[in-house]
């Protein structure tokens, strides 16, 4: 009878909702969605986040292996900062912190510190693009004691970088900037960073985002024009193995190249640069970009521009491309030159 009763309850720990191929099918999706988060409309992709997000809600619903429940979370907690990251694009900042506590329960309750790291970088980038310099300081320090090797150890140094020089501690950024490119070459073994995509550092994008930081130290401005062209000619190649390149990442790019233009009195070269930018699709022209915008409309304003129609049509094409953004209504930009 013992051994029957061993057998019956046997049997109800191998019932399972669903089977392996549903787990690779859910693994698949989360790679298809982070590689294209990078080229897609941001609203139509978290309409397809949101559904896979709910399947997997439904499967933890359901009968369950042990492990099954481990890989759900790993899943959601991915899902969850994807959805993050598009909803900070879409100019919901609160939604998107949100959406990263839930990510960081799911991390959290199976200890994956990789994903602990990134939804730390994630969040760091969002609090700085919505002008939290220092909280983003905190939060990728934080992140920095889950992982500190490969490409989220570097991506978490380089936002470091980029909240410290916001908050005009030049030796700070610059010793983080050194050390992402110590963290790239390190040896790591992250599951989370293997997804790409948004997850993900290429070349051209370690550059952008060490460029992005030198625009705002003092006297480097030759260093952040080297680094942001050598960013321009990687992203115009196109991304390299395993790596993708997001959609706004060379308008990122080119606003910042514009504004160290801009510094040098060079009007016409920064015309040029930030072209890329303006040329835009109104469904693509997000709120980073719209918030960086306003480093360009800060220099346009300076006087030795003053009086000049150049710098006053620059002006208005940018005001003119805030009007038509995605995030229009929800985030005005500041008056430029009079």
């Amino acid at each position: 009878m013992a051994a029957h009763e061993g057998s019956e309850h046997a049997e109800q720990a191998e019932r399972r909702d669903f089977g392996d191929a549903t787990l690779e099918q859910l693994r698949a999706d989360i790679v298809r969605l982070s590689a294209e988060l990078m080229t897609g409309d941001p609203f139509a992709m978290f309409l397809e986040m949101r559904r896979v997000r709910d399947r997997v809600y439904r499967l933890l619903d359901g009968q369950l292996r042990p492990g099954d429940q481990a890989n759900l979370y790993f899943l959601l907690g991915c899902l969850n900062e994807l959805m993050a990251a598009t909803a900070s694009e879409l100019g919901y900042p609160q939604a998107a912190e949100e959406l990263i506590r839930a990510g960081w329960a799911y991390a959290a309750a199976i200890d994956n510190r990789a994903l602990m790291a990134h939804l730390r970088l994630q969040l760091a980038s969002i609090v700085l693009w919505y002008g939290q310099p220092r909280r983003a300081l905190d939060l990728a320090e934080d992140g920095l004691r889950h992982l500190t090797v490969g490409p989220t150890g570097a991506s978490l140094y380089l936002k470091y970088a980029q909240a410290a020089a916001r908050t005009g501690n030049a030796g700070s950024a610059r010793r983080a900037l050194a050390a992402a490119s110590d963290a790239l070459h390190g040896e790591h073994d992250d599951d989370v960073a293997a997804i790409g995509g948004e997850f993900g550092l290429s070349a051209a994008t370690e550059r952008y985002w060490a460029g992005s930081a030198l625009v705002l130290i003092d006297d480097a401005g030759n260093e952040a024009a080297s680094r942001l062209e050598q960013a321009l000619r990687l992203y115009e190649a196109g991304p390299g193995p395993g790596e993708q390149h997001w959609f706004g990442a060379k308008a990122m790019t080119s606003i910042d190249l514009a504004t160290v233009r801009l510094r040098s009195g060079a009007l016409d070269a920064a015309v040029t640069a930030i072209e890329p930018a303006l040329s835009l699709p109104s469904a693509r022209r997000v709120n980073a970009l719209m918030t960086r915008l306003r480093l360009v409309r800060a220099e346009l304003a300076a006087p030795v521009f003053r009086g000049s129609a150049q710098a006053r049509d620059l002006d208005e094409r940018i005001e003119e491309f805030g009007r038509d953004s995605v995030t229009a209504g929800l985030h005005a930009l500041p008056a430029g030159p009079a």
